[in-house]
């Protein structure tokens, strides 16, 4: 038979209740803590946000340079149809002689039994001209720098933090 006194129940009820505070100043000073530490992490989420979306290597980056290449692709493209063309234009002037008279002729050549007569005053005889195409150079994406995606990181941060400092003040002072 167990013998147990008055004593020793005051004795473990004083325990409990001061294991009970224990915990909860515990739970209190992690919980204010962590009202902290969440500025922290939303500059961190701010930071890993602005540089995915609109970084020098984020998203917006990405999207404009691929649309780039399709410009480019598409200059190949044209550059292609034009190539045939001239492609076509050698060839006869290579392989037809009644093509290549006219050509001359356009470009105020003729035979030697021919006599021409020069006006004066309309000027040059502009042949149409050849396109060759165009030269297309591609643009630097526009990004957000990185110095600037730290600063927002850092001024929500602090903002954050200082609204839960905030806060804590003013519970303080309403007990």
């Amino acid at each position: 038979m167990i013998v147990v006194n008055a004593d020793f129940f005051i004795n473990i009820s004083m325990f409990h209740g001061f294991l009970k505070n224990q915990l909860k100043n515990t739970v209190n000073r992690t919980m204010r803590v962590f009202k902290y530490l969440i500025g922290i992490w939303t500059a961190i989420v701010i930071y890993t946000l602005f540089s995915f979306l609109g970084g020098s290597k984020g998203l917006a980056s990405y999207n404009y340079l691929l649309s780039e290449k399709e410009r480019q692709w598409d200059n190949i493209r044209e550059l292609g149809i034009i190539n045939e063309e001239l492609e076509k234009t050698r060839n006869s002037l290579l392989y037809d002689q009644d093509t290549l008279l006219v050509y001359a002729r356009n470009m105020g050549y003729g035979q030697e039994d021919e006599r021409f007569v020069r006006i004066v005053g309309l000027g040059k005889n502009n042949m149409a001209q050849t396109v060759t195409g165009k030269v297309y150079a591609a643009q630097n994406p526009d990004f957000i720098s990185d110095k600037s995606i730290k600063i927002a990181a850092l001024c929500g941060g602090l903002l954050i933090f200082a609204f839960f400092l905030m806060l804590e003040l003013i519970e303080s002072k309403s007990r």
